[in-house]
């Protein structure tokens, strides 16, 4: 029983350990280290958060609009709406964790909420897509479409209850000094 019970924990810790590694990191080096840069500057990291984020629908837009692009498009529209999922869960984490130290954030908030409206429309349209080739590569994308709209709208509610938040504090002169 004992050999089972180990065999069967084994077992579920080497699932565990292969799942964690085909979640891809969708940061470069380069962001990486310009994130571990600006660690200390909560504004400057949602900034860095939000440029990262825009560049992968750019080159989800550059993918859809070049016909040179056309091979294996689908699959790399996938990874590209994965990777915008990732970042825009992540900024929706960091809003939570620097609106709790009430810090002045409205500046970085303000840019998450006009970059998740325009990505709302640009989701929409590639949702609504009707062409045959598009409708046909979306078999590819469609669940990791849904994911991304999903976390857009989750991170731009979360920005627009975050910014009321900030409003509050800001009208009761309540914001605490940003580290140094």
């Amino acid at each position: 029983m004992k050999r089972s019970l180990g065999a069967a924990l084994l077992i579920l810790l080497a699932l565990a350990a292969a799942a964690q590694r085909r979640r891809r990191d969708p940061l470069t080096d380069s962001e990486i280290d310009q994130l571990r840069e600006a660690a200390m500057d909560s504004q400057g990291r949602m900034h860095l958060y939000v440029k990262f984020t825009r560049a992968r629908m750019q080159a989800i837009e550059q993918l859809r609009g070049d016909p040179k692009l056309a091979e294996d498009r689908g699959k790399r529209i996938h990874g590209l709406l994965e990777d915008l999922t990732i970042l825009e869960d992540e900024i929706t984490d960091n809003l939570a964790a620097y609106s709790d130290k009430q810090q002045d954030m409205r500046k970085a908030v303000k840019e998450i909420i006009e970059m998740n409206s325009e990505f709302q429309v640009k989701l929409r349209s590639i949702k609504e897509a009707t062409d045959a080739t598009t409708r046909k590569e979306m078999e590819d994308y469609q669940f990791a479409l849904q994911d991304a709209i999903e976390a857009v709208n989750m991170s731009a509610d979360s920005a627009r209850e975050v910014l009321e938040e900030q409003n509050k504090l800001a009208k009761d002169k309540k914001f605490k000094p940003a580290p140094k």
